[in-house]
């Protein structure tokens, strides 16, 4: 088995060669038809990075989002809605500038990852931030958005390391 750097290569490799629009597509249909989302109210997405699943469509949804924004070694959870304003964080990504609220009113989370597995472990960029935040609160459901061509049967993972609720792959 490959260890976790190899596999994040691997999986950065392969990403490049998807088309993560159509991918991005068809993982929104199949969200939008979930049972946990349709019930959720309180959802909190990601801002894709490049070669990332976009669930940016979402946001158009009768439900209040919320985007991840990093402080210090934790996540934070901040008010998200289209037209809101974005700055680029220290990793690149594009955070929210809005205030953060208590994570314990999500019902859901969507957690990204380079690459999943059938028992519904996840290999992150390596930063331990969702896994941190996953352990901390438990009163939402998880769901991981990826594309089947990054599922693969067993990824290694540690003790600290969380499983989510469900992938959802295309």
């Amino acid at each position: 088995m490959d260890n976790k750097t190899d596999l994040r290569v691997k999986a950065k490799l392969i990403r490049k060669g998807l088309d993560i629009e159509g991918t991005s597509l068809n993982i929104v249909q199949q969200i939008r038809q979930n049972k946990i989302y349709r019930q959720a109210r309180n959802v909190m997405l990601f801002y894709p990075k490049k070669y990332e699943i976009n669930l940016l469509s979402l946001l158009d949804d009768n439900k209040n989002f919320y985007l991840p924004k990093v402080f210090g070694s934790e996540i934070l959870v901040c008010p998200f809605k289209k037209g809101d304003e974005l700055e680029l964080s220290d990793f690149y990504i594009q955070e929210p500038c809005s205030n953060p609220v208590n994570p314990q009113i999500l019902d859901l989370i969507f957690v990204p990852a380079l690459m999943a597995d059938k028992e519904g472990y996840r290999l992150g960029y390596g930063g331990g931030f969702y896994d941190r935040f996953l352990s901390r609160y438990k009163n939402f459901k998880t769901i991981l958005p990826i594309s089947s061509k990054l599922v693969i049967e067993k990824l290694p993972h540690d003790v600290f390391d969380c499983r989510v609720d469900s992938v959802i792959s295309w």
